[in-house]
């Protein structure tokens, strides 16, 4: 299978409010409130600080996605980049997209001197996702996430 990877641009918003939506319902069985995901995605398109889409694109359809958002870090004097919403529809799982996906961001981070490292977090009871990962050569030993999250 051949995969474009490339910055998503407004047109794909549509695929990436879908792709959300399914990710909530997958992940943490969540129903997104559609109206406050279709601002946020349309913020972040307008503002380019808060961080930025990728898709993964097989002839012209939106197979997969991911975003990625920014941590300085004054540890390493430089950004690290936290991949967040990935999503990868269910008929192209397993064949790589993620894979291609991460690789893509991985090269952006290997070529800017700035850039330091990716992060993400994943659902502990996501076991697919985290195996997907370590053999991607990430690993989940070194921090363990907790957060605090207005009602």
């Amino acid at each position: 299978m051949h995969y474009t990877i490339r910055e998503a641009t407004e047109k794909d918003i549509p695929s990436i409010i879908d792709f959300q939506l399914k990710m909530a319902l997958e992940t943490e069985n969540i129903t997104l409130e559609i109206s406050t995901l279709t601002q946020g995605i349309h913020k972040l398109f307008k503002d380019s600080s808060k961080g930025r889409y990728y898709v993964a694109i097989e002839g012209n359809e939106v197979i997969g996605c991911l975003m990625t958002t920014y941590e300085w870090s004054d540890w390493r004097c430089g950004t690290v980049l936290w991949i967040q919403s990935v999503y990868v529809s269910a008929t192209h799982r397993g064949k790589g997209v993620y894979k291609k996906l991460y690789e893509h961001i991985q090269q952006l981070v290997a070529t800017d001197p700035d850039l330091r490292g990716i992060r993400l977090y994943v659902d502990k009871t996501n076991t697919g996702a985290q195996e997907v990962y370590e053999k991607l050569g990430m690993n989940g030993e070194h921090y363990q996430l907790y957060e605090w999250m207005k009602k």
